[in-house]
């Protein structure tokens, strides 16, 4: 999902710590996502993220939800939102882009109808980061690269996925060339 700030939001590290104990609190996993992910693997907060991409387990979201919900979040009722793929906000202006998965026998983390062939490979559910004092569970540099060459990339992309090829020691994609 190409990167963005939705409503002008700024979601800041300690949003993104206070969503991470919610998570806690009701026993649901999150794998950080997007830009946050980007900044979990390369260690500490490379810029400003409008929003903190998760994806979560459906068998969770209930409990996340309310969890959320009791903190002042409400879904946001965006174009194009659907039961996998919402937003949450935060009325101080954080917002959560909750990806609702479902894990297959081989790990997989599927997103959406099973027939949309959306999915997390269950290789690209395995990086692990560092946010704030915590490690976190996120997606690899590999897969992060990958679903960010899917689509044209804003500067944004382009200075996570060179920071993370650099890092990793990964082949940058022709799109970020030059």
């Amino acid at each position: 999902m190409p990167s963005s700030t939705p409503f002008g939001a700024c979601t800041t590290l300690s949003d993104v710590l206070s969503v991470l104990r919610l998570a806690d609190l009701v026993g649901a996993r999150l794998w950080i996502d997007g830009g946050w992910g980007v900044d979990a693997l390369l260690g500490g907060q490379t810029r400003e993220h409008g929003d903190l991409d998760v994806a979560i387990e459906a068998r969770h979201l209930s409990s996340f939800l309310a969890a959320l919900s009791s903190q002042g979040f409400v879904a946001v009722g965006e174009d194009g939102a659907t039961s996998w793929n919402f937003l949450m906000r935060h009325r101080d202006g954080a917002v959560v882009d909750l990806h609702v998965i479902v894990l297959d026998t081989d790990g997989n983390g599927l997103l959406g109808p099973p027939e949309a062939g959306h999915a997390y490979p269950a290789d690209s559910l395995t990086g692990r980061g560092e946010l704030g004092d915590r490690t976190v569970d996120c997606i690899t540099a590999e897969w992060a690269v990958k679903f960010r060459d899917a689509y044209t990339g804003d500067l944004g992309d382009r200075a996570d996925v060179l920071a993370l090829c650099r890092r990793f020691g990964l082949p940058v994609p022709c799109q970020y060339h030059g």
